[in-house]
This record gives C-alpha cells, structure tokens and sequence, in this order.
C-alpha cells in the first residue's frame, strides 16, 4: 500500500483522470473530493461491500424458483398476414 502524506487543499492524482483533494481535516476526521470520470464507480468501502454481497446473494438462483417458466424458444411467433 503507497501511503502519502497531504494537507488541507492538497491533491494526489490516480492515472491521469481522478483526483483526490484533502478538503477538511477535523479531529480524527478527513473529507476528501474525489473528481473522476462519471464511468469510474466511486463508492466508501462498506458501500462497495454491501453492493457485492447483494449481487452475490442475487446471483444465486434457487432451482424451485425455476419452475413454470419453460423452455426458452429461438424467436417469438408472428400471426400469419390476413
């Protein structure tokens, strides 16, 4: 892990599109701004971690579930011209 040093109003620069600015220190508390692409997710960890638990937990498909729904066919039936 790199681990730097940075005041108040300092930035640090990811790659060449995200940068993270020291915005307010208070006490045992720092607020960062982060400018990053708008493709690039930028979550807090404990966000990042309950969104792949849910993805996990929605990935998994109970075999009951299943039932009733049939057998996929390759294109949907067009009714014949009249």
């Amino acid at each position: 892990m790199l681990v730097l040093s940075r005041q108040r109003d300092e930035s640090i620069i990811i790659g060449d599109n995200i940068v993270v600015t020291i915005v307010d220190i208070r006490g045992d508390k720092v607020r960062l701004g982060i400018n990053a692409p708008t493709e690039i997710p930028v979550h807090r960890q404990e966000i990042y971690e309950a969104i792949q638990r849910e993805n996990r937990r929605a990935s998994r498909v109970d075999p009951k579930d299943t039932r009733g729904l049939g057998t996929p066919s390759a294109s949907p039936r067009r009714p014949a011209d009249r």
